[in-house]
């Protein structure tokens, strides 16, 4: 039997790639916020649950291409294009974490508004500054 490249993702297990997600699901959000998201799990929502550990955290967030201070801007950008509020929020928290500064986290909501609209980057200084400041960041 031939000996398998640990770094071909196509072969790895499912609990490798959940593995590996929880550990950089962790890492990005914090073990509060991963534990709580755990909590509140129920028999409807396991398999989502799941499936974002092994597919986004353990798969994409895992790749090597990009670090995850430039996955941050990326989803700061995307979840400001697309209005998604309280991922935008969760992953503010989520940048500083990934060590975006402040003034950092400023300029993707500036740059979002030229590229996504001024009420998009509204919202989102709104929603960054609440969470900005409830980290005492601000």
């Amino acid at each position: 039997m031939t000996e398998r490249d640990p770094r071909d993702r196509t072969a790895q297990s499912d609990d490798e790639r959940r593995a590996r997600g929880m550990a950089v699901r962790r890492d990005v959000l914090s073990d509060a916020h991963v534990d709580a998201s755990i909590d509140a799990t129920t028999a409807f929502t396991a398999d989502f649950q799941d499936f974002i550990t092994r597919t986004a955290w353990g798969d994409i967030w895992s790749r090597p291409g990009l670090d995850h201070r430039m996955r941050s801007v990326a989803v700061l950008t995307a979840m400001i294009a697309l209005g998604h509020h309280d991922e935008f929020a969760m992953h503010v928290a989520a940048a500083r974490r990934n060590g975006l500064t402040v003034d950092e986290i400023k300029e993707v909501i500036l740059q979002a508004g030229l590229y996504c609209g001024v009420p998009a980057a509204n919202t989102a200084f709104t929603l960054a500054s609440r969470v900005l400041d409830e980290r005492g960041d601000l």
